[in-house]
Order: structure tokens, then sequence, then C-alpha cells
């Protein structure tokens, strides 16, 4: 793998596969939270409207562009950024590389598609409404980043939504979409110096030799006062969430460990704690998992089930007593090593997906500004103490510093 950082400021990786089939994305640091001066929702509506045209592609060119060779072009918005990408037969990647960045830099934001997309979103947003699981996450990661950038919802509301306009999009995409905030990544069965040439020779027709300076975003820990809100809802089901806070992207042994901790916990094989004891052995789940969401200045540590009226409470308890096992003794060498080893799996699998690596390489490049070899996060998982594990689980679910979210 080759990356690096060229005169404009955007940051690039490029990696070689054994596969017929290319990946490409690029990823602008300009999420949810940094909407400041914008109407709530704008960064989620510019990815959408992104697509609706180019001075020189209609929007029916742009969908179908990909499509007529077999690949395809998707997108996605997070708190705190926006990501293109696509994927490719190999020869095709650099059609696709060149679409992404048009898309990124030159769009247009025909008044007409703005007003057909509105509909889309608030069609979007309204459908949560159906999704109580969808809806309580969101409602609970308000409720803990309250009066902090990472409260916005990614959506918006309907009503902030019907006031983005195309004069506010075209400033947000002007304002945001700058070389110094992208990172572009790719992963494909090609040679790595001229995939970086290449990337070179693209970036150099758009951008200057030297970009506009980009501010910087400014990082604070929210206050996360604990909470414990119930709201009913005509639904058979209770979704309840249970977590709190957690160390950010850039605290690194701490972020290790409450990952190998949420895994351990609520990860997704059926041997994790909560899926053995709820699920499996009594039946009272469907689903439970324990989600953990790392941002630039915090992160999220959720619990998240679903269960009948009548077991709530049963499930609550079983939770709280595992937690306080987790926090009062170490786990024995014999598990570290067996949770080290699920992780580590789970991890490589992963990554042997060319898409995902793709998306994780502009990932780390935002954050980091590099990319780390995989050989160094094993070591890491692998260097991961008992001690450590306990202590983010008594960071983590502290007495006093635990919230809950219930639809019921």
């Amino acid at each position: 793998m080759i990356s690096g950082t060229l005169p404009c400021g955007l940051r690039y990786a490029v990696k070689r596969s054994s596969s017929a089939v290319g990946y490409c994305s690029l990823s602008t640091r300009c999420g949810t939270r940094d909407e400041e001066g914008f109407h709530n929702g704008i960064a989620h509506f510019t990815e959408h409207t992104l697509f609706k045209g180019t001075s020189r592609k209609s929007a029916s060119t742009i969908n179908g562009y990909l499509d007529r060779l077999g690949g395809e072009l998707n997108a996605f918005t997070t708190k705190e950024e926006i990501v293109l990408h696509a994927t490719v037969l190999k020869e095709d990647v650099w059609k696709a590389a060149a679409l992404l960045f048009e898309l990124a830099t030159d769009p247009t934001f025909p008044e007409d598609e703005i007003e057909t997309e509105k509909g889309v979103v608030i069609d979007e947003i309204n459908s949560y409404k159906d999704s109580p699981a969808e809806d309580a996450y969101d409602r609970f990661e308000q409720l803990l980043f309250e009066g902090h950038p990472l409260s916005s919802l990614i959506l918006g509301t309907v009503s902030s939504v019907k006031k983005i306009g195309r004069e506010e999009l075209l400033r947000f995409n002007r304002e945001k979409f700058l070389p110094g905030n992208m990172a572009f990544s790719i992963v494909a069965d090609m040679d790595e110096k001229k995939m970086e040439k290449k990337v070179m020779q693209i970036a150099g027709k758009l951008f200057s030799s030297a970009g506009p300076q980009v501010p910087q975003r400014t990082l604070m820990k929210p206050a996360a006062p604990s909470f414990d809100k119930s709201i009913g809802r005509k639904s058979h089901q209770v979704t309840c969430i249970v977590g709190s806070t957690a160390p950010s992207l850039y605290e690194e042994e701490e972020r290790l460990a409450t990952v190998l901790l949420c895994n351990i916990l609520g990860g997704p094989a059926s041997n994790s704690i909560l899926n053995s004891v709820l699920r499996e052995k009594n039946g009272w789940v469907y689903n439970v998992e324990c989600n953990y969401t790392q941002y630039a200045d915090s992160g999220i540590v959720a619990i998240c089930l679903g269960c009948e009226k009548d077991s709530l409470e049963l499930c609550l308890k079983v939770i709280e007593h595992e937690l306080g096992r987790l926090m009062k003794a170490p786990l024995s060498p014999a598990r570290l090593k067996a949770a080290k080893k699920q992780i580590l799996g789970q991890l490589a699998i992963s990554s042997d997906n060319g898409e995902t690596q793709c998306l994780s390489m502009g990932k780390s490049l935002l954050s980091y500004g590099q990319v780390s070899p995989d050989s160094r996060t094993r070591e890491k998982v692998e260097a991961i103490t008992a001690e450590q594990v306990m202590e983010a689980a008594r960071r983590v679910f502290a007495e006093g510093k635990v919230s809950r979210f219930i639809y019921h």
C-alpha cells in the first residue's frame, strides 16, 4: 500500500488487490456535526443531491453511468463525513474515480431536483416511525450528546429539510468540499506506483498546488449527563437502549480495550455474553447487541435490545449482573486469549472484502492522516490486558454514568 498527502491537501491511499473488481472512495470531512450556520440535515441532503447533476452530466446520465459498466455507485453520510464510493471492474476504476471527483467538486443542484429529493428525504425521516430500534437509537444519542454538535440528527427534521435551498447547498459544497478536507482511496489489481501517479494527475487537474486553508474542527468532550427516559408507544415489543459515552478515536489504548469489551459483551457472534444468556439460553430477545461508535472527541457504547414487555425487567437484571461481573474481576487468561482470537478473526474476514478495505482506508486517512497496516492493529489487540478490559467496563458503565432509553 502507498499513501500520502498532495500539495493541495488531498490525502490518498492506494492498495493492490488480486481481484477483477476495483473499489474507490472519496471521503469528505463534513458530516452532521459540521452544520453550524446551515439547516440541520444539509450534509445528508447534500449527499443525495450531489447525484442530481454537474455542469457536464445530467442526473439521468449520472444514474446510468456506472450501471452500464456493470458497476455500482453509492454514498452515505455520518456525523463526521460524507462518503462517495464505487465498485466496478478494475479496468473501469478510473472512470469511477473521475465521476466521484466530478460529483464532489462540480454539482449544480438543479431546483427541480432539489424539490423532488426533499420528498424522498422526508419519506426517509418518516419511515423511522415504523422502525423503533433506529428511532430509539437516534433519540438516545441526542439525549446523551445534548448541547454538543454530535447531538444533531443525520437526516435532519421535516421542518429543517423543507428550508434547505439551492444557494445554501452551493455554499455548503463550496465551504466544505475542499481538497484539505478530502481523502481518496482505491483498491484494485494494478501497480501501486501507477495508481499513485494517476491520482496525482486527477487531483492536479482539479485543484491548485496549494489548496485553501481548511479550518480545524473544534473538539470538545460532551457533558453527557445520565438520564432514564421512557416513551409510550403502541407497539408489540419494547425497545431498550442502555449505554454511555466512551473513548474517542484518538484515545487508542482505551478505544481498543473498549472494542474488545463490546465484542465480548454483545458482539455479532452468538457466543457473546448477552446473546448467550438473553437469546440462546432464555429466549427473551430476538436480537441484542452492544455497539461502539467512535467519534473524534467522544464515543458511544450502546446495548440495544428488543423484547416482550414482560421480559424487560429480567433482561435489565441480567445486563446489570453481567456488567457487574466484567467490572469486578479480570477475564481469565484462557478467556482473554479466546476473545482476542475471535475479534482478530472477525477483523481479518472483514478486511478481506475490497470495499470494506477501501472505505476503512478513507476513514483512517481523514481521522489519522495515514493508514496503519493490519499487522500493527493485530499487535495492539494482542497487547490488551485483562485489566484493561476490566477498566474499560468500569469507565463506560460506571455507577451514575449509565443512561437508559425505553420505547414501551
